[in-house]
């Protein structure tokens, strides 16, 4: 998935390859084959379904989807239960499942061996500066939602969260008690040894590391 303004770019062990791709237009089908319109609109609905599962990072409610596309919720069950079924049949690298009241992607379990080794040598890759920057102000803020350190960052860090989360340096913690129940983030032990700290509390202040000018309090505002 490509990258697009005010959102980080996806890390991993294949991001520099991917970057070369990108540089080589020959590896990329032309703009024309890419059209952004579709006549069909059953079609569109699908397609448009099928984008809004593949960055949802927790399971999305047939209302929520229904609501967003704007379709009947009888209509985006059935598109749901068609696009598992061709995933399933096609052999495909993931697979759509019904799971806490919504609807999720996930790896195939097939495939578990080969991600678990994708994910171990992500892990002995050193953290890109945009995944230092969520990781710090997860440590500093926790537990904190996802939509607070996207404000603090001013860019969508969905990316870069899940390259946290797969090399185990932050964890779910619990949920928001505001509405939505926004789910919160926190670091993990593994990032207390990687840091060679005892608790959390052996943080350096973070005045300390703040650009010359930059006020604390007016961080903290944002909150």
């Amino acid at each position: 998935m490509s990258s697009e303004a005010g959102q980080d770019a996806p890390e991993g062990p294949g991001s520099d390859a991917a970057s070369g791709a990108a540089s080589d237009a020959a590896a990329w089908p032309p703009a024309v084959e890419l059209d952004l319109t579709d006549p069909d609109p059953e079609a569109t609905a699908r397609r448009d379904l099928e984008a809004i599962l593949f960055v949802a990072d927790e399971p999305v409610t047939v209302a929520t989807l229904a609501r967003v596309l704007e379709l009947r919720p009888s209509q985006v069950e059935r598109f749901l239960v068609e696009l598992a079924a061709d995933y399933a049949e096609g052999g495909r690298g993931f697979v759509l499942r019904a799971v806490a009241g919504g609807w999720r992607l996930y790896t195939h379990p097939g495939a578990r061996s080969r991600v678990d080794a994708y994910l171990r040598a992500g892990a002995a890759a050193r953290l890109s500066q945009a995944a230092l920057e969520t990781l710090a102000v997860i440590a500093y803020r926790q537990p904190v939602a996802r939509q607070h350190v996207a404000a603090v960052r001013g860019v969508n860090v969905d990316g870069v969260l899940r390259t946290l989360l797969n090399r185990g340096l932050v964890q779910e913690t619990g949920r928001d008690e505001g509405p939505g129940q926004a789910v919160l983030y926190g670091t993990t032990p593994r990032f207390l040894e990687q840091l060679g700290l005892r608790t959390v509390d052996d943080l350096p202040p973070v005045a300390d590391y703040l650009p010359e000018g930059v006020d604390l309090s007016s961080l903290e505002e944002q909150w």
